[in-house]
């Protein structure tokens, strides 16, 4: 069961901030500020607007954390806070923490290769090492909540956070822990991130128009637009939530995982396990495709990607697919990367609570080979009882994760 939600986002750094303005369909995307983006070809993301780290731990906390480390740290507490859950001796060992991301310290990495670089090996920070490191969201975040059951980081590039909630299902559904801090984090919205990302022809560059540049399913789209954050969950038994009075947000159904085994970065043409990923989530979770009221769409808004999905839909779920509503909220967001599946099962989550889709903006010319219920432009009232949340990353990875309204 999910029981709690944490966010630092484009869009908010609290969750029904976010909501609210992804409902609303409000651009999180503007020029660059953390760095000068002048000398680069691409000028636009989606920064965590107006995060100051302190407001969400203390100065000693923020120095010995990476930004992605921060960002994890504000949504974990938050999620805590929302779920009602106390974690302490009595229980500890029974919380886990599986918070993934694909980048890691790569804000801390560069600095430090700076310092090493003008003073020599001598001046390289004692902490660069752990600060840096794939597992680092989940070890501070376990420190600083006492959590003492199952902790590790994972990376799977774009398919990160949604990978982390489904191996966090999975822990409780085998009875290694009662309760699971699980998502991801990611701030690579750095000089080195963007320069890279753009040199694969993977980024927008509509730098005049921040706004309108992420435009999944639209002919015109050009790209995606790299973002930074961190979506954090409190998964539990549901016995354990019951036992203390927890009312529950959604149930996890399912989580199924695939891999191309096709090409470092394109996803496979034909979208074969992609739509295997897709079956395998509604076999385990005993559904068919027409029971499926929503899809949130891991649709990033580049020419190949969107397609991919598209296809995918369209073999797992067949003629289900052409009536089924599917929108894409990195039109609003940006792509957040190993955050991104954590943050769009937040917004899966409160389209089912809610009974609300959320929008795909800057849908204004449909693409023949997109042709898709994309709920384009605006928020929609739908009564769903079941969703999707895909999650496709380079190199091959494909995530799904099924969910249930509860009540």
């Amino acid at each position: 069961m999910v029981t709690g939600l944490g966010l630092i986002s484009p869009v908010g750094l609290d969750v029904p901030t976010a909501w609210a303005n992804v409902l609303a369909g409000r651009s999180g995307l503007r020029a660059i500020s953390l760095f000068d983006p002048a000398p680069f070809r691409v000028q636009i993301a989606g920064e965590a607007w107006g995060f100051t780290p302190t407001d969400f731990m203390t100065a000693k906390e923020a120095r010995r954390a990476d930004r992605n480390v921060q960002f994890a740290i504000a949504a974990a507490r938050q999620a805590l806070a929302h779920a009602g859950l106390a974690i302490t001796p009595a229980n500890a060992e029974a919380v886990g923490v599986l918070i993934g991301t694909g980048a890691a310290g790569i804000w801390t990495y560069t600095a430090q290769q700076r310092v090493m670089d003008e003073h020599g090996p001598g001046r390289i920070s004692p902490l660069l090492i752990p600060m840096i490191t794939v597992d680092s969201a989940s070890v501070q975040v376990s420190i600083l909540t006492g959590a003492q059951g199952p902790s590790f980081g994972l990376a799977s590039a774009c398919s990160t956070g949604a990978d982390a909630l489904g191996q966090a299902f999975e822990i409780i559904r085998r009875g290694d822990a009662d309760a699971m801090l699980a998502g991801g984090t990611e701030a690579a919205v750095t000089p080195l991130g963007i320069a890279g990302f753009d040199q694969m022809n993977a980024l927008s560059r509509r730098n005049a128009d921040p706004a309108g540049a992420s435009r999944p399913f639209d002919k015109d789209r050009d790209g995606f637009v790299l973002s930074e954050g961190a979506g954090v969950l409190v998964l539990e038994a549901l016995e354990h939530a019951q036992a203390r009075g927890a009312e529950p947000l959604a149930e996890v159904l399912a989580y199924a995982n695939t891999s191309d085994a096709a090409h470092l970065t394109n996803p496979d043409p034909q979208a074969r396990q992609a739509a295997r990923a897709i079956a395998r989530a509604l076999a385990k979770a005993g559904l068919a495709p027409a029971d499926v009221g929503y899809v949130n769409a891991h649709a990033t808004s580049t020419p190949l990607g969107d397609v991919f999905e598209v296809r995918a839909l369209r073999q797992a779920l067949g003629a289900a697919a052409e009536r089924l509503p599917v929108s894409a909220t990195k039109s609003i967001t940006g792509h957040m990367l190993g955050a991104a599946g954590a943050a769009e099962a937040i917004w899966t989550v409160l389209a089912l609570r809610d009974q609300i889709l959320p929008p795909t903006i800057n849908y204004a010319t449909p693409d023949p080979d997109c042709q898709l219920d994309c709920v384009p432009n605006a928020a929609r009232p739908a009564a769903v009882e079941v969703a999707l949340t895909n999650a496709f990353g380079f190199g091959g990875h494909n995530s799904v994760l099924a969910l249930r309204r509860w009540g």
